[in-house]
């Protein structure tokens, strides 16, 4: 465990989740571009590629969760969380979303609208689809918005302990704004409770920035970042807890704690004007491209319906060549019998 924690140091980490999404304790590394697909898995979908972590049970497949919160905090490789979750190391932080997780919920679910939440505030990064779009339209989004709403009477300045930190601070208020949003969020959604009570899954996809331009501002060694630190983790186990209570304990919240993210991963390109020895060396030994993960599925249904039908041709054409017309058939043994009466 302590060699793992030392060479990864970015966490993933659960807060809350219910009996049906089984988390297992250890310390097995999650590949970074893995981790809309453990999202997905706990929600009951289907990925394209099987993922062999042991951090995800099975659990069980008949209720699954009817929401996600994943919340990526940037500019901390660890956050200092409750001992009641659960956390796990990544292995190669690349940058991820979950639109293959929205995706699925809206081919699924297209009728039922579901509510859809994506927000990066210090970005200005918004995508809400469903029906976020009436629920959270009073949510401050912009970065104006934002300072705007932290002088209201009811932000969150009024009953936060800011200890080091400033109000007068543009990166301080920045940090403090993104808080703003997640009180905003749980404040919203307690106003409709009945979309938390529907059948169709709900995604909540949240980054925030804030903590990272704190670090940047007055260094990791100083007392505003630890401050700021320390808010951000109470922050998060409350926001945490109001979001599995509105799903009535069924709700899956996950923190994805990261310094840096590494560059993704180039592929590489070939122009269609090199010559064809280069493309030779590309793929020496001629293999054909890997298959979708449907084709056995797709060639089991085709193969076992062709030979049922083939096998039902076969019985029905023997039937019809041996069958007796004067007995087998009702038709001569009605028009016999019509012939014998008249």
């Amino acid at each position: 465990s302590a060699c793992f924690l030392g060479v990864y140091s970015d966490e993933f980490s659960v807060l809350r989740s219910p009996q049906s999404v089984v988390f297992r304790d250890g310390s097995w590394p999650i590949p970074g571009e893995r981790i809309p697909d453990v999202a997905a898995l706990s929600m009951g979908f289907s990925v394209e590629d099987d993922l062999s972590w042991p951090g995800l049970a099975v659990g069980d497949l008949f209720h699954r969760p009817r929401a996600t919160v994943l919340v990526t905090v940037k500019g901390v490789d660890k956050l200092t969380l409750p001992v009641k979750g659960v956390s796990y190391p990544i292995e190669n932080a690349v940058p991820f979303s979950l639109d293959s997780v929205a995706n699925t919920i809206h081919t699924l679910f297209s009728e039922e609208t579901p509510v859809v939440l994506q927000l990066a505030p210090s970005e200005e990064r918004v995508y809400m689809v469903g029906k976020a779009n009436s629920v959270f339209e009073d949510l401050s989004v912009t970065l104006r918005q934002l300072r705007n709403r932290l002088f209201q009477d009811n932000s969150i300045l009024s009953s936060l302990p800011l200890n080091s930190l400033s109000r007068n601070n543009e990166v301080d208020l920045l940090f403090l704004s993104e808080l703003q949003v997640l009180h905003d969020i749980a404040s919203l959604l307690s106003r409709h409770k009945h979309l938390a009570k529907d059948h169709s899954p709900d995604l909540y996809s949240l980054e925030l920035a804030g903590l990272e331009e704190v670090g940047k501002r007055y260094g990791e060694d100083s007392q505003q970042f630890k401050d700021a630190s320390q808010i951000l983790v109470d922050s998060l186990q409350k926001f945490a807890d109001e979001m599995f209570n509105l799903y009535s304990g069924n709700a899956v919240v996950e923190v994805v704690a990261v310094k840096t993210f590494n560059s993704p991963l180039t592929r590489k390109t070939r122009s269609i004007l090199q010559s064809s020895p280069q493309s030779k060396t590309e793929n020496p030994y001629n293999l054909a491209y890997p298959y979708n993960y449907n084709y056995s599925v797709v060639f089991n249904i085709i193969l076992w319906m062709m030979i049922g039908l083939a096998l039902a041709v076969i019985v029905i054409s023997y039937n019809l060549w041996n069958m007796d017309p004067g007995y087998d058939s009702i038709i001569y043994r009605m028009t016999n019998q019509k012939i014998r009466m008249d």
